[in-house]
């Protein structure tokens, strides 16, 4: 059981230290949250380490998760999902948070190098030795989610149980075939990114580009929060309407945002990417109300995918 925000620790040993980062857990904890994600390519396990001493004195209350996948260093068997990887980088990630087991154990992305049965025979294996409790994936297409969901049931492996993805309000394309998969096959949803790398947090405006020193004003090409992929038609529209409502009932556009996220079928819980108290205090403020019908209707409808084939047809059909 895992509350309904969980605390993204990626900013940890990077923009914030460990007192910043410390007085974050502590207060998000005292809010009543027990979820907490983490990775072994944050910061390159600062933030692991970081985040095992923050929560050292209450283990056994949070639900701690982190991921593996992504090179911790320059040998060809430092990266991907082979046996060898996993194995080893699951023995790195207990030691640095200081701790001897891992609540979800999730693979970061995809890996195409590495065969999906060695890789859940290998999660597999850590579940059964009790260094791990659940294993999810993070990155994963419809299909992707599928074929694993099959070779777990085929082998007798562990089975994941959560999928990690983008999504928020100005990043929808999951809708299309990913949600549904994980609706289909009891996978839990626990978005990064929901505010879209800090699009809606509503100091974005179309004119003049980004600010200075935000996360979106130092984004390149191939990061999913490069300006040009968030300051588009459609993600105006949506700007417009969580302003609109955020004035209406006095909230502020990222508890909107967040709240709307809140209330899509498929989600257990966003993940806050917080670098400062202030946010995080802002964000908290998600939780314990609810946007009214008409309201989520206007912020869905602002920023809808665009109606495509064969989604298009099938939904068509089952009218027939």
């Amino acid at each position: 059981m895992v509350s309904e925000l969980c605390l993204g620790c990626m900013t940890f040993g990077r923009e914030t230290d460990e007192e910043g980062s410390r007085e974050i857990v502590g207060r998000f904890l005292e809010a009543g949250g027990n979820f907490i994600d983490t990775a072994d390519v944050y910061s390159t396990g600062v933030s692991e380490e970081i985040t095992g001493r923050a929560i050292r004195e209450v283990r056994d209350d949070v639900v701690l998760a982190t991921k593996v996948r992504f090179p911790m260093g320059e040998g060809p068997n430092d990266v991907g999902l082979s046996r060898k990887h996993v194995t080893r980088g699951c023995e790195e990630s207990l030691r640095r948070l200081g701790t001897d087991y891992i609540d979800l154990y999730q693979v970061h992305c995809w890996d195409a190098a590495a065969p999906l049965e060695e890789t859940l025979s290998a999660l597999t294996d850590l579940v059964r030795s009790g260094k791990v409790r659940y294993i999810g994936v993070s990155n994963f297409t419809a299909w992707q989610i599928m074929k694993s969901v099959c070779v777990s049931g085929a082998n007798g492996f562990e089975r994941f149980v959560c999928l990690q993805p983008q999504y928020s309000l100005v990043e929808r394309n999951v809708e299309y075939e990913i949600l549904p998969a994980c609706e289909e096959e009891g996978l839990g949803v626990i978005p990064w990114s929901p505010l879209g790398g800090g699009f809606l947090s509503g100091k974005y405006r179309r004119e003049g580009g980004p600010p200075a020193g935000t996360r979106i004003a130092e984004a390149v090409e191939s990061m999913e929060e490069y300006w040009d992929r968030r300051a588009t038609g459609r993600n105006w529209a949506v700007i417009d309407a969580v302003g609109e409502i955020a004035e209406a009932t006095g909230k502020s556009y990222a508890q909107i945002s967040l709240n709307w996220l809140l209330r899509q079928p498929a989600v257990t819980a966003p993940i806050l990417g917080v670098r400062t108290m202030e946010q995080l205090e802002d964000n908290l403020g998600a939780a314990g109300w609810e946007l009214d019908e008409g309201q989520v209707q206007r912020l869905s409808e602002a920023g809808a995918p665009e109606d495509t084939y064969p989604h298009r047809f099938i939904r068509n059909a089952q009218r027939v």
